[in-house]
């Protein structure tokens, strides 16, 4: 039985949210404070947060942030009353996996959990098979990608990235000098469709530049294609 953690300061959506997540064979755990949140998220072993944003004493944002930096990859469903495009970049940016606006369907929640647990198993299954396959890591020009560790390098130098970062730099690699469009990205990388709101993807390509790039506003592996998307490349000498 999987074990889902809910954090909303609305006891209404927690009821609710408990209720059919309960009913779908989900064992839950609530809480509608941010601080009590992030300590039962701390101390205990989840499959699944469903997080809202606007929390007292600690935001789920923060909430986020803090628990990437802990390295506590449970995969987080952020919740916001805000139609606010700033709010879920910043949300998907610092680690969320997926985001909804209130109001929203406790089916669509589920739906969003289920896709984010399918997107999630290979990498599960990877992990536990490490023994059996062992994988070369990733090189590119100066760019060394330790995909089993989740380690890169840049010129020497080891970097830290963001769960989407890394995500977006192996996809890239792996499809070195094919341009590929933003909606693909979105498909491949997010695993869901944001309607066309292809501003996601520019900021995450913006911030994987100013840690691979020696001059971002100048890529040599990482450019724009106009009109069509991105193409990774190996820079030329």
């Amino acid at each position: 039985m999987k074990k889902v953690l809910v954090v909303d300061d609305e006891p209404s959506i927690v009821t609710l949210l408990t209720f059919n997540l309960e009913k779908d064979g989900y064992e839950v755990m609530s809480a509608t404070d941010g601080t009590v949140g992030y300590e039962l998220a701390l101390t205990n072993q989840f499959d699944f947060i469903i997080l809202d944003v606007m929390l007292p004493n600690m935001d789920g944002l923060e909430i986020t942030k803090s628990l990437r930096r802990e390295k506590i990859d449970t995969p987080i469903l952020i919740l916001t009353a805000k139609d606010d495009q700033v709010d879920k970049i910043i949300g998907l940016e610092i680690g969320a996996d997926d985001y909804l606006t209130k109001p929203f369907s406790p089916r669509e929640v589920l739906a969003r959990m289920k896709a984010i647990f399918r997107r999630l198993k290979p990498t599960t299954e990877k992990k536990e098979d490490i023994t059996d396959s062992v994988k070369e890591p990733l090189i590119l020009g100066d760019i060394i990608v330790d995909e089993q560790n989740y380690e890169v390098s840049v010129r020497g130098k080891k970097i830290e990235l963001t769960p989407k970062e890394f995500e977006l730099l192996v996809y890239f690699i792996k499809r070195k000098d094919r341009v590929i469009d933003r909606d693909t990205l979105l498909d491949r990388i997010w695993n869901y469709d944001f309607a066309g709101q292809s501003r996601i993807v520019d900021v995450h390509v913006s911030h994987l530049r100013d840690k691979i790039e020696i001059d971002p506003k100048h890529p040599v592996y990482l450019v724009t294609v106009r009109g069509f998307g991105y193409r990774f490349q190996e820079p030329k000498k």
